[in-house]
């Protein structure tokens, strides 16, 4: 799969992941782009794999070029960024899992942050009656309004 292959599935698979959940990780997005599976990532949860992109499938620069990829989706859709602790599964002292071989700071931020959309976390009632279409107001409003005039009637 050549860079531009790799960076349209990453654009594709997080907008999927934004309809599904209001949000997108790097680690559900390479489960969706099936470089990890999700018993590898239980294994490294566990422990039981040093770091992560030692099971992920691609090399180094790949995964840098779908990272990369996946924050300049981030900053084109206006998702926040929030960063998110990974902490270990499992009996034992909870440890920071780590991402790369040599946990180098950067490398690893990129893999931690997550992205959220604005509206993900609000109440149910801000969302609707922020709604553009008025859909969940609108529906109130109406029967209100109906109610009103059969009592004046």
């Amino acid at each position: 799969m050549n860079r531009y292959d790799l960076i349209k599935k990453v654009w594709v698979c997080a907008g999927e992941l934004i309809a599904e959940k209001g949000y997108v990780s790097p680690v559900d997005l390479l489960v969706k782009m099936d470089r990890l599976t999700p018993q590898q990532v239980e294994d490294w949860r566990f422990r039981r794999i040093p770091y992560l992109e030692r099971a992920v499938i691609g090399n180094l620069s790949k995964m840098n070029t779908i990272l990369l990829a996946l924050r300049e989706f981030a900053r084109s859709a206006e998702l926040k960024p929030s960063l998110t602790a990974y902490m270990s599964w499992g009996k034992g002292p909870k440890q920071r899992l780590r991402f790369s071989k040599y946990g180098n700071p950067c490398v690893e931020e990129n893999y931690y942050t997550h992205y959220v959309t604005k509206s993900f976390g609000k109440p149910r009632k801000e969302i609707d009656e922020s709604d553009a279409h008025g859909s969940g107001v609108h529906t109130e409003t109406t029967k209100n309004k109906d109610k009103n005039k059969d009592e004046e009637s």
